[in-house]
């Protein structure tokens, strides 16, 4: 029994714990490489949605500035002699008011010079005894006509495609929301887009006025629709990838695409109801959110992540 406690017991405990260290070192630093696989089932795959029904309101509202609209060139129409000038530099004229007087020779008679309509005279061409004939430039007139002008985003510009001719105004500090009409976009050379209307003459405004434009583009109700960004495209058609079922490689498909809201798209033929589609279009990079939390009081703390 002495010789069991003094030695066999001892050794057993040495081989025991020799064994469970070998099994640790093995665990930590050679591990076995079928458990360490990750298995099929685990792959990450593209997110899907389904082809639902829904409704979409594309209204776009745009920020701009009441502006006076443009000075332009008026021309004589008559040939002759000019007898009187009725106006001075810079004045204020009311439509139909007589601005000058010019002699006709052949018949001969006194012809007057009309304003068009209300606005500021300037760049007088005109002195009295002076001759002038058709289709030289006698004057301009800065109209007493305003018009809003809103800058807008050149991706937006699709979405104006089929812009309607009239759009709601609002005038900060001004008077109630009205309309205004001939709503018109505007591309330069340079690539700046803006969208202009004409601001109704009974409308009391002033130049430099800050103000909002809102454009109805089009809405539907119970439409197919999908996300933007599972459409390559946009405007009117484009592809999208219909998920196969049987985990086989998604099938590419064309659209054709109706009212978009910048966020849901209609869908007008091409799709059907419940059919799977993947949610993003190949190589579509997923925007980065910012998630912030508080870690202990009064410190902050943000990490960045994918949205979806």
């Amino acid at each position: 029994m002495i010789v069991w406690r003094r030695w066999i017991f001892p050794l057993l405990l040495v081989v025991v714990i020799g064994a469970c260290a070998a099994a640790l070192v093995k665990i930590a630093f050679f591990p076995d490489r079928a458990e360490s696989m990750v298995s099929p089932e685990a792959a990450i795959t593209d997110p899907v949605v389904a082809v639902e029904r829904g409704s979409v309101v594309n209204a776009l509202s745009l920020t701009g500035n009441v502006a006076r609209d443009e000075i332009f060139g008026v021309r004589s129409e008559i040939d002759g002699t000019v007898t009187a000038v009725h106006v001075s530099e810079g004045a204020a004229v009311s439509a139909g008011q007589k601005l000058f007087t010019i002699r006709q020779e052949d018949p001969r008679k006194d012809i007057d010079v009309l304003a068009s309509e209300a606005g500021d005279v300037s760049e007088i061409a005109l002195v009295k005894g002076q001759p002038t004939s058709v289709g030289t430039e006698i004057f301009s007139l800065t109209p007493a006509r305003y018009h809003l002008l809103a800058t807008v985003d050149p991706v937006q510009l699709y979405r104006l495609v089929n812009a309607p001719s009239e759009a709601t105004v609002t005038i900060t500090g001004g008077p109630a929301p009205f309309a205004c009409t001939g709503v018109r976009v505007q591309v330069t050379a340079e690539g700046t887009a803006s969208v202009r209307c004409a601001i109704p003459a009974g409308q009391t405004v002033f130049a430099g006025l800050p103000a909002t434009m809102d454009l109805a583009l089009g809405q539907v109700e119970d439409a197919l629709v999908i996300p933007v960004t599972a459409v390559q495209g946009g405007a009117g058609s484009g592809n999208v990838w219909v998920d196969a079922a049987d985990g086989a490689e998604p099938e590419e498909r064309a659209v054709k695409l109706g009212v978009n809201d910048g966020t849901i798209v209609e869908v007008t033929e091409g799709l059907e109801e419940g059919e799977s589609i993947r949610q993003f279009v190949p190589g579509f990079v997923a925007p980065v959110e910012e998630f912030c939390y508080e870690v202990s009081p009064g410190v902050e703390q943000c990490d960045s992540g994918m949205s979806w």
